[in-house]
């Protein structure tokens, strides 16, 4: 059954049926990604639906789990017969469902692409940038902007294949710039926990900007062993996972040398005209504003868009043909078009800003412009 293609979902009178999956609990969790798709949906819904026809979403949690991840995927796509899929969020799904959906036919717009699979698969395309071409991003305006001339890097690896997938984003940034770091330690995993030597090497090597990948709590966790060592001459930067109003007001003072990547238009910033109908919809539904809550949104309101083109039924075969068709969708949220198109991978969001903690629990916004890798 998990390999059967089924192009005729949604083919009889109904609601559209719309799936996701995501890790809604266990150590790290997506959940505002799903509810902010679902927002967009039952705001779609109460004016009519899409024809006439009203959208139905399932969000199956796989726990991070990846034996639960494949039981939720199957339960979406062959019992509920979900024609796409929209606003998923997880730990490690993409790595796990890729090839089933590639099998099922099925198009699945990624809310936050997290790991490797993600950005690697015909039949998933993530609105976000992503932690892989984040830290490409992330290199370059440290090297090219910052005009660090030493720059030096530090990745938690969960999977070969994340470490794969992070030595290729530096190597992108070494042939963009045509320049090497001085430190690239992938020896740091989600165990590890004393910060302290591989913060000493950085500052042995001279290092006057380092990129460090974990996640929120790690991130606290090195600029706290960073400050206890008395360190103040090297830029910290992270990734989005690090981009959050809990950080910054964790961090306080500690954090005025700490910069962290926004995916999308920076959700701190309340007067932002890119993110007006964002943060409208996320209110009125009492969805946390969070950067998984624009991904979300993006992901649904991309979906709709397209769905609202198909002439005829809705059916997964037309979805699916319509996401690899469609001209490549503006939005002031994010630096890039989305884009499905008919690769065999997807990573259209390759721009970020940046921000810094202001000291006070907010972020400042350090690139009104967007970040874009050169040749994109």
């Amino acid at each position: 059954m998990a390999g059967c293609a089924d192009d005729n979902s949604g083919s009889t009178p109904g609601p559209i049926e719309i799936g996701s999956v995501s890790t809604l609990s266990g150590p790290a969790t997506f959940s505002e990604a799903p509810q902010a798709a679902r927002a967009v949906f039952d705001d779609v819904n109460a004016k009519g639906g899409i024809n006439g026809r009203k959208i139905a979403y399932t969000v199956g949690d796989d726990k991070g789990d990846p034996a639960t991840a494949m039981l939720v995927a199957r339960e979406v796509i062959q019992n509920k017969k979900a024609v796409a899929l929209a606003g998923g969020a997880s730990l490690v799904d993409c790595q796990v469902n890729g090839p089933l959906y590639d099998r099922n036919k099925i198009a699945d717009i990624r809310g936050i692409g997290a790991d490797p699979g993600c950005f690697a698969s015909p039949n998933i395309s993530p609105v976000n940038t992503g932690p892989f071409f984040g830290s490409t991003v992330t290199l370059y305006y440290a090297s090219e902007k910052l005009k660090a001339t030493k720059v030096c890097a530090f990745f938690t690896i969960l999977t070969a294949k994340a470490l794969a997938a992070f030595r290729e984003g530096v190597d992108r940034w070494s042939k963009i710039t045509g320049k090497k770091l001085v430190v690239n330690d992938l020896s740091l995993t989600t165990a590890t926990t004393n910060y302290t030597p591989y913060i000493q090497r950085a500052r042995r090597a001279g290092c006057q900007a380092v990129l460090f990948s974990g996640l929120e709590p790690m991130s606290i966790g090195w600029v706290k062993a960073a400050q206890a060592q008395n360190i103040t001459n090297i830029k910290w930067l992270f990734l989005a996972p690090t981009y959050t109003v809990e950080a910054s007001k964790v961090l306080g003072t500690a954090g005025k040398d700490v910069i962290a990547l926004s995916e999308f238009e920076p959700y701190t910033d309340e007067k932002s005209v890119a993110n007006e109908d964002w943060r409208d919809i996320m209110t009125r539904h009492n969805v946390p504003l969070t950067a998984f809550a624009q991904g979300g949104y993006l992901a649904a309101r991309h979906l709709i868009t397209v769905l609202r083109s198909i002439k005829g039924d809705i059916t997964r075969a037309a979805v699916t043909k319509a996401m690899k068709e469609f001209e490549p969708l503006e939005t002031p949220m994010t630096g890039m078009p989305y884009v499905f198109g008919t690769g065999n991978s997807h990573a259209s969001n390759r721009a970020a800003k940046f921000v810094s903690p202001d000291g006070k629990g907010g972020w400042t916004v350090l690139t009104p412009e967007w970040i874009k890798l050169p040749g994109t």
